[in-house]
């Protein structure tokens, strides 16, 4: 079972595969990542599907919401692995 903060770094590194341009050394936890980083649709559901695939875990469209934060992100995926 991963950590939250294993989760993190593992989502942290597929933003940065996302957007190659930007420093995410300050992210925030707590703010959308379309706020910190002009993110549109298209790139948050690249996000959902590099998730899905990494962590080999199912994401109804419904939830998506639920991954706009990075602490979204690692929660959701931590609910997700936990059994």
């Amino acid at each position: 079972m991963l950590t939250q903060a294993e989760i993190r770094e593992k989502v942290i590194a597929i933003v940065t595969a996302i957007l190659p341009d930007e420093d995410l050394k300050g992210i925030k936890d707590d703010v959308t990542l379309k706020e910190q980083y002009g993110m549109d649709s298209m790139d948050l559901l690249d996000i959902a599907m590099e998730i899905r695939k990494k962590f080999n875990i199912t994401i109804p469209d419904t939830e998506l919401v639920q991954l706009s934060t990075l602490k979204g992100c690692v929660e959701y995926i931590h609910k997700k692995l936990s059994p």
